[in-house]
C-alpha cells in the first residue's frame, strides 16, 4: 500500500469524525468488513453491537432525539437491512434525525439480484429524506456531509446510504479530506408573520396551541414556555411529546394522541384559533384527522413548521410560519403586542388536566395507576422513560410528569419493541441519570434481546414488563368490533423475572401493587439491569378506564 493513499473505509470513518459522531450502533456483516477495520484507528468513537438490526435502528433513532444530532447505524445487506427498516420508519415518522449505513453486494454483482441484493435507494426512498448509495469512493466526503446536513435540516428524519463492499477497500488519495462539520442552518422568522399571529391572538376568544415534534428542544421548550404563561393560552402536547413544555406549567392542558382528557379534546374541537408548532398534526395527535379537521371550518388554524413542505399539505392553514422551532418560541417570548390581554383559559385547562392526571385506585390487585404514582415518589424528576408501544403505555402517559427534556422516549408512530433499545441508548448517553423502560409482554419479546447489549455495556437501566397475556391494544379493538370473538390477540408467556436473570438482571415478580412498590425501592438501591415483571389483569384493558366487560356491554347496546 502507497503511504499517499488509504481504504475508503477509512475516509468513511474519518468523514463521520468530523461531523461529531460519539457512538455507532451496529450488528457487523461482511459487507462492510473494511469500516470495522477502520474504527479502532478512531476511539473516539464508541462501537455498541447489538443483537438485533432492529434494536440497532431503533437505538440509533433514540440517540438522534435525545442528542439533536443524527443517531448513526450500521447494518449489512438483504435480512439486516430489512430488519432495520423499522427504526427508519420511526425515525421518518416522528422526525428524528438518523443516518444508516447499509453494506452492500459488490458494484460488479448489482442488478443480478445477488447474495441478499435489495435496491435500497428504491426500498428505503419512501421513508427516509434521502437514500443513495456510494459508488465512487472520492466522494464519500461529499455524501456524508449531505447526509448529516439533510438529516438535520428542516424537519429532521432519517438518511439512507449504501456502501457496496468493494468501493469500501478501494485506495484514495490520503489528501481527500472529509468536508467540515454539517450544521443547522438558521431560519430566521418573519416579523410581519409575527404581527399576523399576534393580531389572530388578539382577536380570539378560544385559542389552544399544540406543540412538541419536527425541531422542538430545551431552548424552544423554555421560551413557548414562557410565551405561553404570558398569555394564558393553554398548550396540548402532541400524541407522545409530552416533555415539549414542563407538566407544572400554569398553561399545560394534557396530551393529544390515543385515550387523551376528553375535556381537551372538546376543548380543542371549539377552539376558534389552533396554534401548531412542530407537530405535523398526524392521525393520532388529531383523533383521526377530527379533531381539528383538515378542513376545520370554524376556526383559524396557524401552523408552525421547520418544513416546507409540511404546511399545508394535510391541513388547509390560515397563516403558516416556516422556521427553527427554537428560534419561533423565543421570537414569540420576547414579541409585545399590547392587543392580547391574557386570557384565563391557561388556568382553567392546567386545573382539568391535573383532575384527569390524578391517580384514582381501579380495585385491581396490580393497580398501575398506582404504580405510576410510586414511581413518581421514587425516582429523580429527569428520569427519562422509554416505552414502545401497547395499552400499557397509556398508564404512563396519563399519570407520569415528564418534567425533564428530554424526558420522553416513546415511538409516535406505534412501532412496538422500541423501549428497551431506546432504553440502552438513553443509559448510554445519560449514565448519571435514571432510565426506565416499559413495556408490555408483547411488546419486551420484540426486542428484550438488546437486554444483553445493555449487560455487555455496563448500561444502568429498570426494566418493568406489563403482562396481561395478550395483546392487549388489539384485544381491545376486537372487543369493540366482535365482542366476545377473540382471535389470534392471547399470549402464553415466560417467566420475565427468570429471563431477566438470564441477562443478569436483578429481578422481581409483583402480582399485586404492594410488591411492585416493594420491588421499586429494591431496584432503586441497585445498579446495572433491575427488571420488574408486573402481572396485571386483561380485564382492566386500558387508563381511560375501558375493561372487557364495558366494552362488549356498549358493543351490545350499539349493535
Amino acid at each position: 500500500m502507497s503511504d499517499s493513499t488509504r481504504s475508503a473505509a477509512a475516509l468513511l470513518v474519518d468523514c463521520l469524525a468530523v461531523q461529531g459522531c460519539e457512538r455507532i450502533f451496529t450488528v457487523p456483516g461482511e459487507s462492510f468488513l473494511a469500516v470495522l477495520d477502520a474504527l479502532p484507528e478512531r476511539p473516539g468513537i464508541e462501537i455498541v453491537t447489538c443483537r438485533q438490526e432492529g434494536g440497532v435502528a431503533f437505538m440509533a433513532c433514540a440517540d438522534g432525539a435525545l442528542t439533536g444530532q443524527p443517531g448513526i447505524a450500521f447494518v449489512t445487506r438483504g435480512p439486516g437491512a430489512t430488519n432495520a427498516s423499522i427504526g427508519v420508519h420511526v425515525a421518518h415518522q416522528d422526525s428524528q434525525a438518523m443516518i444508516l449505513f447499509v453494506g452492500d453486494v459488490a458494484r460488479d454483482a448489482q442488478g443480478r439480484e445477488g447474495f441478499q441484493e435489495v435496491d435500497f435507494t428504491a426500498f428505503f426512498g419512501p421513508i427516509c429524506k434521502w437514500a443513495a448509495r456510494i459508488d465512487d469512493p472520492r466522494r464519500i466526503p461529499e455524501y456524508v456531509a449531505r447526509a448529516y446536513a439533510t438529516a438535520i435540516s428542516g424537519r429532521p428524519g432519517p438518511v439512507v446510504l449504501a456502501l457496496p463492499e468493494d468501493m469500501l477497500v478501494e485506495q484514495v488519495p490520503a489528501s481527500l479530506a472529509p468536508r467540515p462539520q454539517a450544521v443547522r442552518p438558521v431560519q430566521a422568522v418573519c416579523p410581519d408573520a409575527m404581527g399576523a399571529l399576534f393580531a389572530l391572538i388578539a382577536d380570539a376568544a378560544r385559542p389552544v396551541a399544540i406543540i412538541g415534534g419536527a425541531g422542538w428542544n430545551a431552548k424552544a421548550r423554555q421560551h413557548f414556555q414562557s410565551f405561553a404563561e404570558r398569555i394564558g393560552l393553554p398548550v396540548a402536547t402532541a400524541f407522545r411529546r409530552q416533555d415539549a413544555i414542563a407538566p407544572d406549567s400554569p398553561v399545560y392542558a394534557g396530551n393529544l394522541g390515543y385515550g387523551p382528557n376528553p375535556r381537551l379534546l372538546e376543548r380543542v374541537r371549539q377552539a376558534d384559533l389552533v396554534i401548531a408548532v412542530g407537530a405535523r398534526l398526524g392521525e393520532a395527535t388529531t383523533d383521526g384527522y377530527t379533531v381539528p379537521t383538515p378542513e376545520h371550518p370554524g376556526q383559524t388554524l396557524v401552523h408552525i413548521h421547520p418544513d416546507p413542505e409540511e404546511l399545508g399539505r394535510v391541513y388547509r392553514t390560515d397563516l403558516a410560519l416556516c422556521c427553527a422551532m427554537d428560534e419561533f418560541a423565543e421570537c414569540a417570548d420576547l414579541w409585545e403586542d399590547e392587543r392580547v390581554i391574557p386570557f384565563d383559559a391557561g388556568a382553567e385547562a392546567h386545573r382539568e388536566w391535573e383532575e384527569w392526571a390524578s391517580v384514582t385506585p381501579s380495585g385491581a390487585a396490580l393497580d398501575l395507576g398506582l404504580c405510576v404514582a410510586a414511581m413518581r415518589e421514587a425516582l429523580p424528576a429527569d428520569t427519562i422513560i422509554c416505552n414502545g408501544a401497547g395499552n400499557f403505555a397509556g398508564w404512563w402517559h396519563r399519570h407520569w410528569r415528564y418534567e425533564a427534556y428530554p424526558g420522553q422516549l416513546a415511538p409516535t408512530c406505534g412501532a412496538m419493541g422500541y423501549g428497551v433499545p431506546a432504553a440502552v441508548a438513553a443509559a448510554l448517553r445519560f449514565p448519571e441519570r435514571t432510565i426506565v423502560a416499559v413495556a408490555g409482554d408483547g411488546d419486551f419479546l420484540m426486542n428484550g434481546q438488546e437486554l444483553a447489549t445493555a449487560a455487555q455495556y455496563g448500561a444502568d437501566l429498570i426494566v418493568v414488563v406489563v403482562d396481561n397475556g395478550a395483546y392487549g391494544t388489539i384485544r381491545m379493538h376486537q372487543e369493540r368490533e366482535y365482542p366476545g370473538r377473540v382471535s389470534a390477540t392471547a399470549l402464553a408467556n415466560p417467566d420475565f423475572a427468570r429471563l431477566g436473570e438470564a441477562y443478569g438482571a436483578w429481578s422481581a415478580r409483583a402480582e399485586t401493587t404492594d410488591q411492585f412498590i416493594a420491588a421499586l425501592g429494591e431496584a432503586k438501591g441497585r445498579k446495572g439491569i433491575r427488571l420488574i415483571h408486573a402481572l396485571t389483569e386483561l380485564e382492566r384493558i386500558a387508563a381511560s378506564g375501558a375493561t372487557i366487560s364495558g366494552l362488549r356491554a356498549r358493543a351490545k347496546a350499539t349493535a
